[in-house]
């Protein structure tokens, strides 16, 4: 088992160590950086509560062609709930689990490493900046990680040369109009609360591209045998408590962090709360899920 941090290879400023995450869940920034980078998880209850990200990943997981001796790359390994099933298909394999918290990879190598050992590696960097120089793969596997990624055509690029030839790329993520429903709520808030004006203006951390655009993209980026398309994926809560504890780790850490008092981001997760409670079926978030196949040419 090895443990490689890319981000300081590319990053002069060695001080750029997320802080540790905020009591309340969700991921926690610097109030004092002037350019924010990516606020950083709470990985053990993201470990927890995301149930719905492990059950949509399994068919995904299930559509990757593995005899069990491939070495594949991990896309936003996360706490490593599917990591541990992919190994588990790689039986004479490796996996190479890469994200861009060093909270997550933490949590994910406290799962894995004791039971996989030498047959998973941990590297930690940001998909959304830089090229993985260094890594090849037989093929890439990742879930719930492209929409928090800007630049969707160089992250394509950048998989592409990470695969060798023949070598496929499976993939999930939000797409079109994934939690529509919540988003827009927010942008509601937001016009009316002075306590959440750190959002104001923000376009917010994701991008949600639909089929045909992430189609065109890997096609630039060289990819052949292309498959994109969403499928509409509610997820549901049996209560407000948790809920509110699943918005605040898994969805609104980007938010949470950019309000500067308690008091606004109790207001942002309380609204939003209440209002899941007068939907029907009440707190459920209005997933949609873009499926990617594709290949790198063998030529």
């Amino acid at each position: 088992m090895t443990t490689h941090d890319a981000t300081r290879d590319h990053a002069p400023d060695a001080s750029s160590e997320t802080p540790p995450a905020a009591g309340r869940g969700g991921p926690s920034r610097g109030q004092a950086d002037e350019m924010p980078r990516p606020a950083e998880w709470d990985a053990a209850t993201y470990h927890r509560v995301a149930i719905p990200h492990v059950d949509w990943g399994q068919p995904v997981l299930a559509r990757l062609p593995l005899d069990g001796t491939e070495t594949v790359l991990d896309a936003g390994c996360g706490s490593g709930r599917l990591t541990a099933e992919l190994l588990d298909r790689l039986p004479r394999g490796h996996v190479i689990a890469v994200d861009r918290s060093a909270a997550m990879l933490a949590e994910a190598e406290r799962h894995l490493a004791p039971r996989y050992g030498d047959r998973v590696s941990f590297v930690r960097a940001d998909l959304d900046q830089e090229r993985l120089d260094g890594l090849q793969a037989d093929h890439i596997f990742s879930t719930a990680t492209f929409h928090w990624i800007g630049d969707h055509g160089r992250l394509f690029r950048a998989l592409h040369d990470v695969l060798r030839p023949g070598g496929r790329l499976v993939a999930q993520c939000g797409g079109g109009p994934n939690i529509a429903r919540l988003r827009t709520r927010i942008a509601t808030l937001v016009e009316a609360e002075p306590s959440v004006g750190g959002l104001a203006g923000w376009p917010g951390p994701w991008t949600f591209a639909t089929p045909e655009e992430t189609a065109e993209r890997l096609a630039a980026a060289g990819f052949t045998g292309i498959e994109t398309g969403l499928i509409a994926a509610p997820a549901g809560f049996p209560d407000a408590a948790r809920y509110r504890e699943f918005i605040a780790t898994v969805v609104l850490g980007e938010h949470l962090a950019r309000i500067s008092s308690e008091a606004g981001r109790d207001d942002l997760l309380g609204y939003l709360t209440a209002k899941a409670a007068t939907d029907d079926p009440p707190f459920t978030l209005d997933y949609w899920r873009l499926n990617i196949n594709a290949r790198r040419p063998l030529i």
